[in-house]
């Protein structure tokens, strides 16, 4: 085999072993890939700064606004000055995040602690 074969043969399996290289997955099949660490990409339908909630989390909620919406990114209090005003930046946007993939009361999630984690599609 040629050293080109064996590269692109490492990199197909590098990306199947990784679904955040992959394609990104919608919203709707986040719960299929729970425990994954992948990229979740969609039009952001509610986000909400609940600074008087215990954490002061932002939720960012893909699809449907909550208490419907289909895929939620979550970031907690301690890393929003990271991010500034997301609620204010992503609503009615198409985003990507990427993490892993946990399941929340029924509703798939992803933790976000870096700002790499969200890009603007």
């Amino acid at each position: 085999m040629t050293l080109f074969r064996l590269s692109m043969m490492s990199l197909a399996l590098t990306i199947m072993a990784h679904p955040s290289l992959a394609d990104p997955l919608m919203p709707a099949e986040a719960a299929k890939h729970i425990g994954e660490h992948a990229t979740v990409c969609g039009m952001v339908a509610g986000a909400k700064y609940a600074a008087q909630t215990g954490g002061r989390p932002t939720f960012i909620d893909f699809e449907k606004p909550y208490p419907n919406s289909t895929f939620t990114a979550l970031i907690m209090g301690s890393d929003r000055p990271k991010f500034g005003t997301p609620e204010k930046a992503v609503e009615g946007k198409q985003v990507c995040v990427t993490g892993e993939i946990r399941l929340f009361r029924g509703t798939p999630e992803i933790i976000l602690t870096d700002p790499t984690q969200l890009t603007e599609k």
